[in-house]
This record gives C-alpha cells, structure tokens and sequence, in this order.
C-alpha cells in the first residue's frame, strides 16, 4: 500500500530540500544530511507530507552533475530522513541516480525528464514505486529550448500527459502516478508570457483531473513573492492534489485556511 492518502479535498505539500548549492532557491538549499533532516523535522511539523529531495540544479544555466556526484550527494541524506520515517521523492532525470535512491528507500520517483526514458520506466515498474509524469518540452531540464505558448496550451499538456500516463500503465507500471504540468520548469521564452501561461494551467486544472490520477503542481518560484502567494493561492482554490512547494510555512497555512485539509501519510 502507497503511504500517503488523496481524497476530492485533501492536498499534500511536498517541501523542496535542496542538496544543489548551485540552485537559485537559495533558502531551499541545506549544506549537510544532518541539516536536511532538522529541515525535512521542521517542515512536518508545519505539516508537510512528502519530502522532495534534489541534488542537481534544475535551470538551464547549471551544468549537469555526473551520476555518481548527484548519488553522492543524495544518499547520506536521503538515508537520514528514510530512517526517520520520511514520504521521500527523489528528484532526478536520471535513471542510475533514480535506482540507487530506490534501494535507499525513496517512495517518489520525481522524473524531471518526462518519465520517457525506457530505463526509467522498467525502474518505476520493477520497484512498484510511486512516479512523476511530468509535461516538459525537452530531454530534460538543462536541455529545453523556447516554451509553446499559444493558446489552448493547458489543454494540449493535459491530453500529451493522458496519453502518457496510458502508455505507462499499458508497460506495465501500477504503483502511483502523479500528473505534473511542468511549471517549475525554466524555458528561455519571454518571461511574463511563460508566467500567464503558468496561470492558464492552473486554472484549467479541471483537465488535468480528468486524467483520473492525483494532480501534483509544482507551484512557481517567483523572485516577488506575492506573484508566489497568488500561484499558489490558485494552485489550492483548483484542487491540486499536491503543491510542491520551496515555500511551505505558506502552504502548510493556506491549505486549511481556503478550507481544504492538508494531506497525511496512510
């Protein structure tokens, strides 16, 4: 049985605990296991329930780490918060990275990739572990180029992951799935257009749920923060099954504040 819980108005928060120093987040980023933990410890008590971990920086400007230095700065952590008890998804594009993180105990696999990878896949399958579809335009997100953003975008993304998420459970993958748009995603496209489609997205969230699996948006990181508040403000009103979140005292309190209950483990 999957460890966490959904239901028509319950939301988990997925807090973002950064192993990347090379990340732009700045205060999402920890400088050892011992301090991932005492982070990961405070952001449960604020009442999140997964732990998103990462240790290669996601914007196109960073270069790609080598497996064996992402597995290496993953898995002391990881084994930490494992032992603690942690919901942990393990956010990579990279299959070898992926696998090592499974054998360490991580229930997510947080595909940055797009879950296309055969490797990936046969992973996600084999572990029965529980996965990220994610909608992204590029092999990964240090290789992206110019976002789509014509109109009727949202739409298109959600019909692409529905076929996705068919094709998944047709090779045989049953664990649980979540559908992620790709908001967190940087693409060199003009900034303030990318940010309406953000919000276009969210708010046709309705078509994302008629995939039948959780919605998981991972909600913007804006450098003016009340440009955050309001994606994630929609991002709750819409019904996100799961907000990933850098930002998670907000979260944890805007939840229940817009009358939806803040997801558990099972």
């Amino acid at each position: 049985m999957f460890p966490l819980e959904f239901g028509p108005n319950v939301t988990h928060v997925m807090a973002v605990v950064n192993l990347s120093p090379e990340s732009r987040v700045t205060h999402s980023v920890v400088g050892s296991p011992a301090e991932a933990l005492e982070r990961a410890r405070a952001y449960r008590e604020l009442g999140a329930s997964i732990i998103d971990l990462g240790a290669q920086s996601s914007h196109f400007e960073n270069a790609a780490l080598a497996p064996e230095v992402e597995i290496e700065r993953l898995l002391p952590a990881l084994g930490l918060l494992v032992d603690d008890g942690f919901v942990v998804s393990v956010d990579t594009w990279k299959p070898v990275v992926a696998a090592a993180a499974v054998a360490a105990g991580a229930a997510i696999v947080n595909d940055t990739g797009g879950l296309k990878d055969p490797a990936m896949v046969a992973l996600v399958r084999d572990a029965g572990v529980g996965a990220v579809a994610m909608h992204i335009e590029g092999e990964n997100p240090l290789e992206v180029g110019y976002r789509a953003l014509e109109d009727g975008r949202p739409e298109l993304v959600a019909d692409g992951l529905r076929t996705r998420v068919a094709a998944l459970r047709g090779a045989g993958v049953t664990g649980m799935l979540l559908v992620d748009p790709g908001l967190s995603i940087n693409y060199r496209s003009d900034y303030e257009a990318y940010g309406r489609l953000q919000l276009a997205t969210i708010r046709a969230m309705d078509a994302l749920h008629t995939i039948g699996e959780p919605v998981l948006i991972p909600v913007p990181r804006k450098a003016i923060i009340h440009r955050m508040l309001a994606y994630l403000t929609l991002s709750i009103e819409y019904g996100a099954d799961v907000l990933r979140v850098h930002d998670v005292d907000a979260a944890c309190d805007l939840v229940p504040l817009l009358g939806r209950e803040l997801g558990r483990g099972s």
